[in-house]
């Protein structure tokens, strides 16, 4: 039986977790972190949450599975790695610097580790498909939408759509074109070209009707190159995300949402089971479900 510790076990996502877990007849939840409940009796599993990752390796955890936030989780990644404990992160808001630095920890380590932005299993499967429609279409644009609660914003899933559809882009440029590369009403010559009324100098430069806190400012957030991204942040929702392509005369809208935490429980147990066959870091799902 592989013995699974929790970080943030008090948490929305960290309780559902540790249910979860202590479902799975082949897991064993041993040990539950979160300071801020520290000798508090946590429910379902009964045990008392520890302050600090010590706890880890006195209860023998072999995984730690990490739903906190981005400075918490950085730091609890790191003691995994130093300290031959297998981590399974679902904390989104990494740098890329971050991510470095935890893939060189784990690299030089017996652990290993695997991070993703998203663990419903739907959403993985909606930003493959982004990849596979983003070369046929003009134009693409991000939505997502969370609970008031989420502190980060754009997504990590939203982030990471949109890093994907743009090397989808790149990929196909040579042979289709790249419909956001040449021939698309903003590539080379069109309106929006260099030298256009939006360049350097017209009505959207520095200064302009559009500069910051205009127009500008309410296109939401370039994710990655050509591919923008809106965040919504209301009370009632969970996690919620559309990928909205456009083209001559049609659109396509890719939309995934999760209702309830336990649409991330089937993604967070493979990763569980599976993160000690994957060396060093690994980032998204889509590796361990085969694509």
């Amino acid at each position: 039986m592989l013995r699974v510790g929790v970080f943030g076990a008090a948490g929305r996502m960290g309780a559902t977790v540790c249910e979860a877990v202590g479902a799975d007849p082949g897991l064993e939840l041993v040990a539950v972190v979160d300071p801020a409940h520290a000798g508090e009796k946590l429910e379902p599993s009964g045990l008392v949450a520890a302050r600090g990752p010590e706890a880890m390796a006195e209860a023998g955890a072999e995984v730690a599975v990490d739903f906190t936030v981005a400075a918490a989780a950085r730091a609890n990644a790191l003691w995994c790695a130093d300290n031959g404990v297998h981590s399974v992160v679902g904390t989104t808001g990494f740098s890329p610097a971050v991510l470095a630095e935890i893939k060189t920890r784990f690299e030089a380590s017996v652990a290993n580790c695997v991070v993703a932005p998203n663990f419903a299993i739907g959403a993985v499967l909606m930003m493959r498909f982004a990849e596979l429609a983003a070369p046929f279409f003009e134009s693409v644009e991000i939505v997502e939408l969370h609970h008031d609660g989420k502190v980060d914003a754009p997504s990590g899933t939203a982030i990471l759509t949109a890093q994907r559809i743009s090397e989808a882009l790149k990929a196909r440029a040579p042979r289709t074109g790249g419909p956001l590369v040449a021939g698309g009403p903003e590539a080379a010559g069109g309106p929006d070209a260099a030298g256009g009324p939006d360049a350097a100098g017209g009505t959207e430069a520095a200064g302009g009707t559009e500069a910051a806190g205009g127009t500008e400012a309410a296109r939401g957030t370039e994710a990655a190159p050509g591919v923008r991204v809106h965040s919504v942040r209301l009370r009632g929702l969970v996690a919620h995300q559309e990928v909205l392509f456009g083209t001559a005369g049609q659109t396509l809208t890719l939309r995934h949402d999760s209702m309830d935490r336990s649409s991330f429980m089937p993604g967070v147990l493979l990763a569980v089971k599976e993160v000690q066959q994957r060396r060093g870091l690994t980032v998204g799902l889509d590796a361990l479900l085969g694509f």
